[in-house]
Order: C-alpha cells, then sequence, then structure tokens
C-alpha cells in the first residue's frame, strides 16, 4: 500500500540521504567494523550535509518535524542496524535533553557543534547492576562547594568510546529514591573521566559501545541539564522518543533484508526451479511482507503521531516491543531461507541476524515494554 505520511520534501531528503550514503558511507562499511566504531569523519561529514540537527530547533538546524528524523533512521537502517544506532544516540536521544531542557548559555556552548559533528554525544543511564531499572542507578553526585562530585560507572554505552559529552543520570538526593537524580552534561575531558575498551558484541560491530567511569569527577551548575532531583522524571519524558526511534529503525532494516531475501529466492536454483516457487517458502515470504506492511503502516501512525506530540509512552513501548519482536522473526526466516550461506558473515543477511538480536533488549527490555502496557490495563 502507498504510505501517505511523507511529502514530496521528505522524499528529496531521502534522496540526499541515500547519495551520502552510497558516496561516503557504504565503501568504508568494512574499515567501520575493523575499528568498531564510526570515524569522526563520518560525523563531520554528517553534519556538513545536515543530518545530526534535525531535533533541534531551527537556529541550530533542526528540521521541525520529526518525519525527517524517522527518514534518516529508516535510510540508515537499510544499510546496516548500527548507523541508525549510533546517529539516533547522537541526535535523537541526547541531543534533545540539550535542545529542550538546556538553559541558553548551554545551548550556545554545545548545540552548534552537536550538529556539526564536531561534539558527539552518549546518553549515560545504564549501568552495571541496573539493567532496565533506572531507578535503581548508584552513580552519585554529591555536593563540595560550588561544584558536585561524581562518582559511579555505566556500561553498555552507545559512542561511550568516542564521544565528546555524556549526559550522565546521578543520585543527588538519595534519601528521595528516583525522586532524588539528577542529570549532568559531562564533557570527556575532565579529570577523573575515564573509558573502558570497547566493548566486543555479538553484533553491531561499526557501533563503538563501552563502559564510562566517573572518578571523583568535579561539574558545577552550569552543567546540570534540566533541574536538580528531576532527571528521572526528564528521562522518562524522553524515553518514547527513543522508543519510536528505534522502532522505525527495526522495521526498515527488516524490510531491506526481506526484500534482499527475496530477490534470494528469485535467483537462487534447486531441484530445477527457484526456491521461492516451493510453496513452503512462497507462504513464508507472504506471511512475512504481509507482517512488515502491517507493521510499517502502525510505525506511520506512530511517527504521524510523535510529530504531532500526540504519541503516548504506551503506544511508544508497543511499538518498540512489536517491531523488534517483528525483526527477529522474519530475520532469522531469511537466515533459513538463505539455507547454509545464510550463517556466512559474508552474506548481509547473517550480519543482519546477529545486528537485530539486541533491539529486544536496549531502550527498555520487551518484557519491560509488556510490563508497561500491561500497567495501562489495569493489572
Amino acid at each position: 500500500m502507498k504510505r501517505t505520511i511523507y511529502t514530496q520534501d521528505h522524499e528529496d531528503f531521502r534522496g540526499a540521504v541515500r547519495t551520502w550514503l552510497e558516496r561516503d558511507v557504504i565503501p568504508n562499511g568494512e574499515e567501520y567494523i575493523a575499528n568498531k566504531a564510526l570515524p569522526r569523519e563520518f560525523w563531520l561529514k554528517a553534519g556538513e550535509n545536515g543530518f545530526l540537527g534535525l531535533a533541534l530547533d531551527e537556529e541550530f538546524g533542526g528540521a521541525g518535524d520529526f518525519r525527517y528524523n524517522a527518514v534518516l533512521a529508516e535510510e540508515l537502517a537499510k544499510v546496516n542496524a548500527a548507523l541508525p544506532t549510533c546517529v539516533g544516540i547522537h541526535s535523537d536521544i541526547t541531543a534533545p535533553y540539550i535542545n529542550e531542557l538546556g538553559t541558553p548559555e548551554q545551548k550556545e556552548r554545545w548545540l552548534p557543534g552537536v550538529a556539526s559533528g564536531e561534539i558527539l554525544l552518549a546518553i549515560g543511564m545504564t549501568e552495571p547492576g541496573g539493567g532496565s531499572d533506572l531507578a535503581a542507578l548508584k552513580t552519585t553526585a554529591v555536593r563540595d562547594g560550588d561544584e558536585w562530585v561524581i562518582n559511579g560507572s555505566k556500561t553498555f554505552i552507545t559512542n561511550g568510546y568516542s564521544c565528546d559529552i555524556v549526559i550522565a543520570a546521578a543520585r543527588t538526593a538519595p534519601e528521595l529514591g528516583p525522586k532524588g537524580i539528577t542529570l549532568f552534561a559531562i564533557e570527556a575531558t575532565k579529570e577523573g573521566f575515564s573509558r573502558g575498551r570497547k566493548l566486543d558484541k555479538v553484533g553491531m560491530e561499526e557501533s563503538d559501545t563501552a563502559e564510562l567511569f566517573f572518578e571523583n569527577v568535579r561539574v558545577t551548575d552550569a552543567e546540570i541539564i534540566g533541574q536538580l532531583n528531576m532527571g528521572f522524571i526528564h528521562m522518562m519524558q524522553k524515553l518514547p522518543q527513543e522508543r519510536i526511534a528505534c522502532a522505525v529503525a527495526n522495521t526498515a532494516h527488516a524490510k531491506q533484508i526481506l526484500e534482499e531475501t527475496i530477490q534470494y529466492a528469485h535467483e537462487r536454483q534447486a531441484f530445477g526451479q527457484s526456491i521461492g516457487k516451493f510453496q513452503h517458502l512462497k507462504f513464508k515470504m507472504a506471511e512475512m511482507v504481509t507482517e512488515i506492511e502491517v507493521l510499517e503502516a502502525y510505525m506511520d501512525k506512530c511517527v504521524e503521531a510523535h510529530d504531532k506530540k500526540e504519541l503516548t509512552p504506551v503506544e511508544a513501548a508497543k511499538a518498540k516491543w512489536f517491531s523488534s519482536d517483528v525483526q527477529g522473526r522474519v530475520l532469522d526466516e531469511c537466515v533459513q531461507i538463505h539455507g547454509g550461506y545464510g550463517f556466512m558473515n559474508e552474506y548481509r543477511v547473517a550480519r543482519a541476524w546477529r545486528d537485530a538480536r539486541v533491539t529486544r533488549i536496549w531502550a527498555g527490555s520487551n518484557e519491560i515494554m509488556k510490563e508497561l502496557i500491561g500497567r495501562e490495563l489495569g493489572f
């Protein structure tokens, strides 16, 4: 069915993104994998093309229309799952904290570099013992005169090894529980800030993921993002955008690999005919195409609602868990259709299958998403 959410302007933007990817990104894919990170040149080129400030105010290059963010996520996901992850963490997830909660001084100080790719962002929520339980974080920020002294660690931080600033959640009033958490913008040049190694992941090798450590890192009130002791609320308010951005990428990623698998099923011969002509595989592909189109229609509705600031946290939770679940099942079937070749890293389907596994875990595990939906039902 024809998608109606995007205008010609959005499609022109899609074409510009594709041109950049084909020219500057896809030819360097193996280098990104070898280095387990996207080089600064990637970020500077993305910034030069105007792709990193879409979620910012217009004065900093923002589009004022989340549909452009969705188009970018879709096109990145068609290349691999790591690209929309890294760019999304920088642009769609972390940058809005500064853009929407930051002071005028903070915006002027950081956002031009965020849009240009000169300042790379990461978000420091997850801790070694916490996982999806953000309210249980143990990183602390203790007042010492005019400064705050931060101690603790974060893990599984996308862009963590390369970031210039991490927005980190720390406990500033332990006696208040979740109501005693504050967000701080910590520059990587701060004394006491350090990074662990690039973590060795099952998939998304192009994405740099690291542990971060804070040992007596000193910051001032000028580095507080939003309000003191309101960090947990701020994070809860921003999570729907993170989840819908993930869901859009999940859908586009699965759709692209399915299209490539259908083409493979036309070309691959067995027992004197293309394998797609066998009823079992034909029916499997018919089911997957239908499922992806239905999922995409729901994603478009969610993007449209979010653009109008009408998307609820529960709707975002539905999009996140269902898209990642469909993505996982579709890619598993695509590997099966490829047979032995589907288990070879030289085939895109194998890498896509590995890359997709984490989407059922991050941005709040699918079990947490179902818990949120169940609470909405009164249970």
